[in-house]
């Protein structure tokens, strides 16, 4: 453990929504949730606005629906999420060569990697709202920040900030800090291990710790046991890992209705075959396992895998060897999901040159190559006979310039004509096949948010954590 808080985290906050809040004037302040709008989607991110209706992540849509009817409901725009991360991430990196990225919208920091002066919490302090007021300069958006001696306390600590916010846990303080919280706040402590120590009569973190590694170790296992209770004493020697590689690139759908028909099935892996290998292609890797996940009516999830000869980022590959995958998996009853995936990751492809000669062998000729892949029809473009706008995502008129798809149905769509830095816009209706609309590139965030009532977090005071919420933010 480290004598000062060295280890910084930061978490946007309401990522998604809101970057959807900043680029889109007329919801600044308002309930937004971004997701999946099917019948069976679900919430990805819901701004603050709609979380005293209970909406939260994770949620099923439909029930979001239910709980906050009047919410902007809107479809992501990944691609916009990433550009923002990216311009956050910078930021995290002249504060140190050592970024651990989470997800697009969170990432560990080590401060002491980066050679800054941070011998107390006051100085972590300063850093921590030096980048708060970088990132909103940047971006527009808020961030709540966390800082202390060890990666478990500063992830705990930006929880304890949000929203925009930022707390310093200074290191010997931590098992006072702890001790009263629920033993859900531990990284590893899930809804099963909970009920278990639940029902040995445990359920703060101190409790934990009087409990003894003993008897953790019966109740759970040695090694989650001895893990738990060495992390309730608020010990945590996990380093912050730069660019951690990744294992695997996968993709998957949630269909609306469940599949029975073994042709549509089929498709639709092929379908998912040829978005996954477009997801390796661009990650500039190959992989030598293929593996498919198939979510039955009763949501019960099966996965199959299939090690090839050597890498490969060839559709024709992937998609027969998910074929054959999902050929031995029983799903007349009903399928509501479907993945493909690739692992086992390489730099590099290594042609199976046995098949190839098992090809010249039995054909006289080489096997073709496969046709590339096309990339995934953008929303708006024709979808059947009909062109599909989905809310939330970009669009250009010929007449009255950039706006954004509010809502479509019955052969209309309507358009919301604002852009970001505007005032509010008009809302103007069109058929679905108006050639004057088209589909847009997202217009890039303003720099600076207009002055609006923040939402202001509660501010912690404890005499063992120094503490700080939306005081320095412009």
């Amino acid at each position: 453990m480290r004598g000062a808080p060295t280890i910084l985290h930061l978490d946007m906050d309401a990522f998604f929504a809101a970057v959807e809040q900043a680029a889109k004037p007329s919801l600044r302040g308002k309930p937004v949730i971004v997701g999946g709008l099917g019948p069976r989607g679900v919430v990805a991110t819901a701004s603050y606005e709609a979380r005293p209706f209970g909406v939260h992540s994770a949620m099923p849509m439909a029930q979001a629906r239910r709980l906050c009817p009047n919410a902007a409901y809107l479809t992501p725009r990944f691609g916009l999420y990433r550009r923002v991360s990216d311009v956050v991430m910078g930021l995290l990196r002249e504060l140190s060569p050592l970024v651990e990225p989470l997800s697009l919208d969170e990432a560990f920091v080590d401060l002491r990697a980066g050679g800054l002066e941070v011998g107390s919490a006051r100085e972590a302090r300063a850093v921590g709202e030096r980048l708060r007021r970088d990132i909103r300069a940047a971006t527009g958006l808020s961030g709540s920040v966390g800082l202390a001696g060890s990666k478990m306390l500063a992830k705990i600590a930006s929880e304890r900030a949000k929203p925009d916010g930022l707390v310093v846990i200074q290191p010997g303080t931590e098992r006072a800090l702890l001790a009263p919280m629920p033993v859900r706040t531990l990284p590893g402590v899930g809804p099963a291990t909970a009920q278990t120590l639940r029902r040995a009569g445990v359920a703060t973190v101190g409790e934990i710790v009087e409990a003894g590694e003993a008897e953790l170790v019966r109740l759970l296992g040695r090694a989650h046991g001895t893990a738990l209770y060495t992390m309730a004493q608020g010990i945590d020697e996990r380093p912050v890992v730069a660019d951690r590689d990744a294992k695997s690139v996968s993709v998957e759908d949630t269909f609306d209705t469940d599949l029975t028909d073994r042709a549509r099935i089929h498709a639709e892996i092929a379908r998912l075959a040829d978005r996954c290998v477009e997801r390796l292609r661009k990650a500039g890797r190959s992989g030598r396992t293929v593996v498919v996940k198939v979510r039955r009516y009763d949501f019960s999830t099966l996965t199959r895998s299939e090690t090839l000869r050597g890498p490969t980022d060839d559709p024709a590959v992937v998609r027969e060897a998910a074929a054959r995958l999902v050929e031995g998996v029983d799903t007349t009853a009903g399928v509501r999901l479907l993945g493909v995936g690739v692992s086992g990751l390489a730099d590099f492809t290594q042609e199976d040159l046995f098949a190839q000669a098992a090809d010249v062998l039995h054909t006289g000729r080489p096997r073709r190559p496969a046709p590339p892949v096309e990339p995934a029809a953008a929303a708006g473009e024709v979808s059947g006979n009909e062109r599909r706008w989905l809310p939330g995502l970009d669009v250009r008129h010929a007449r009255y310039g950039p706006g954004w798809v509010q809502g479509s149905g019955l052969g209309r769509v309507t358009v919301r004509f604002e852009e970001p830095g505007s005032p509010p816009g008009r809302v103007r209706t069109f058929a679905v096949d108006d050639p004057e609309l088209e589909p847009s590139e997202p217009l890039p965030l303003p720099t600076a948010q207009p002055s609006e009532p923040a939402i202001r977090p509660k501010v912690i005071s404890s005499p063992d954590t120094e503490a700080s919420a939306g005081t320095s933010s412009p």
